[in-house]
């Protein structure tokens, strides 16, 4: 029998998402030619129709923290970007508590602001004050580990490599408490003692009552952070249940 006292946090409702991308046919040529596609009618040659998300339901919980697994292309960030409001719905619909947040701040940090103002800039950005970003800033430092082997935090953040970026993301994101947290990859990219920091963090977010969705290749990871798990198999839901049963399915199926 389910349990009626589980407050739900987001509701997919039969959920389609459509997107158009430019195939390799695409023609080519100047700006007559571009305007000239651009006000003829019918279909753009060379465009061609993606369907990403194919009819997707799930009810998400309080507490939960949730895997949404499947090969490349099946449909998993896709489907944290409808969630958060970021890609549009076809058919369906997306219900959910709160404003969902994928990784918080990605949009907000800029590439020539050192790591410093992009901290600063970040945490203004998911609603802090500047008392309570000054307040939380030695710590989302820490928490990242930016400047373990040297004064990172103080140069800009196109010296940073790709891993080094995506834990001061994550790090600025969990600063703060979340309705719904959307993470994509990004506790693939640290080290041990980073992926322990940030399964610990999940785990305080889940007790307060927030929902958090972890899109991971790493299956282990998945099972360590994740008592629920989503398979997503080219944009279709395979199966959604306790995280060592799905992912045990999956793994079999890629064997």
């Amino acid at each position: 029998m389910a349990d009626d006292t589980r407050v739900p946090t987001v509701i997919a409702d039969g959920v389609h998402v459509i997107y158009k991308v430019h195939g390799a046919g695409a023609r080519k040529g100047g700006a007559t030619a571009a305007l000239s596609r651009i006000f003829s009618r019918g279909a753009t040659p060379g465009m061609r129709e993606v369907h990403a998300v194919k009819g997707v339901s799930f009810t998400a919980y309080e507490g939960e923290a949730i895997g949404l697994i499947g090969s490349n292309g099946s449909g998993k960030s896709t489907l944290l970007k409808a969630i958060a409001g970021l890609q549009p719905v076809a058919r369906g619909r997306i219900f959910s508590h709160g404003q969902p947040s994928l990784l918080g701040v990605n949009a907000a940090l800029m590439n020539d602001l050192t790591g410093e103002r992009n901290v600063i800039l970040g945490g203004l950005a998911m609603g802090m004050s500047r008392q309570q970003v000054r307040e939380r800033y030695q710590g989302i430092v820490d928490f990242s580990g930016i400047n373990e082997k040297g004064d990172f935090i103080s140069l800009p953040m196109r010296t940073y490599s790709s891993g080094m970026g995506a834990r001061l993301r994550f790090s600025i994101a969990a600063a703060k408490d979340h309705d719904v947290l959307m993470i994509d990859e990004a506790l693939a990219t640290g080290d041990a003692a980073f992926q322990r920091r940030s399964q610990a963090r999940i785990e305080e977010l889940r007790e307060r009552a927030g929902t958090v969705f972890l899109v991971s290749h790493a299956i282990n990871t998945v099972r360590e952070t994740c008592d629920r798990a989503i398979w997503l198999d080219s944009g279709v839901l395979r199966m959604d249940g306790p995280a060592d049963e799905v992912c045990a399915a999956y793994e079999k199926s890629t064997r």
